[in-house]
């Protein structure tokens, strides 16, 4: 049985992650290939949005991009009242990028930047509980934080979503582990821009690949690009790549022994 989980995720725990694309035909046929995945119907009461699955379960979401919206992947994270945190996100030093959208019976969201100018957003689950599958080819198996001011988005996390941080054995000074308090195991990372030049602060989605090389030869060949070749950790072989359209997104293949992030039940 594959890891999948049926219930709402805690408040402040990564609970969906979906792509804005201007061309939903092209990003299908390429993530797709990637990933494996099949696309449940697009929804014209929701601008053509639609779910990105393995095994029939929801593992990502895809939607048009709105005039003005780079394409670009977007994290967000479980909310137990989306109206109380926008209230809690200018307070924190961050800005609301819209209002609390209430996505029919499915529940309520909102998307945000950090101090940094991190893009983000927070999801408060009603029939539809955010991600189905994780941890395997195809969903989600780490996120993190690159950010220009990685103190200051500690202090504003910290503050809207209750997370602490903790520093991680072999990674750079400046990184830490997030989790819910008191908790050991890890929800993702958060720290400096790990050589990222160029590009602003922003949320990396990692997604699960069989073999990451062979999910690097796909990308080259089928229209995407190549930030950083695969490479080895000691938290398993990753890369990190772009969509046709730029959407940046990391893809790994984890070590036997790596600790994932906590998605129990």
């Amino acid at each position: 049985m594959s890891p999948q989980r049926s219930s709402p995720w805690p408040a402040g725990a990564p609970a969906w992650v979906d792509v804005a694309t201007p061309d939903m035909d092209a990003a299908q046929t390429f993530y797709g290939g990637l990933f494996g995945w099949t696309f449940g119907a697009r929804s014209e009461e929701f601008g053509g949005y639609c779910m990105c699955e393995v095994d029939g379960v929801p593992a990502a979401g895809m939607a048009p991009a709105r005039d003005g919206v780079p394409p670009s992947w977007t994290l967000y994270f479980g909310s137990d009242d989306v109206a109380a945190s926008a209230v809690a996100i200018p307070a924190a030093g961050g800005m609301l990028l819209t209002d609390v959208l209430r996505i029919g019976d499915s529940g309520a969201m909102v998307v945000a930047a950090d101090p940094a100018g991190a893009v983000f957003g927070l999801w408060e689950a009603e029939q539809m509980i955010g991600i189905g599958v994780f941890n395997q080819t195809g969903a989600l198996f780490w996120e993190d934080l690159r950010s220009s001011d990685h103190e200051a988005s500690r202090a504003f996390y910290g503050a809207v979503l209750g997370w602490e941080f903790r520093p991680m054995p072999m990674a750079s000074p400046d990184y830490t582990t997030f989790h819910h308090p008191g908790d050991d195991a890890p929800l993702g990372g958060l720290g400096g821009m790990m050589g990222m030049t160029g590009f602003p602060s922003h949320w990396i989605a990692y997604f699960g690949v069989d073999d990451v090389d062979v999910g690097v030869q796909f990308v080259e060949t089928h229209g995407g690009h190549v930030i950083s070749p695969g490479f080895d950790t000691p938290f398993g072989r990753m890369a990190a790549v772009t969509d046709p359209f730029g959407a940046i997104l990391w893809i790994m293949s984890p070590s036997a022994d790596r600790r994932e992030p906590d998605r129990s039940e």
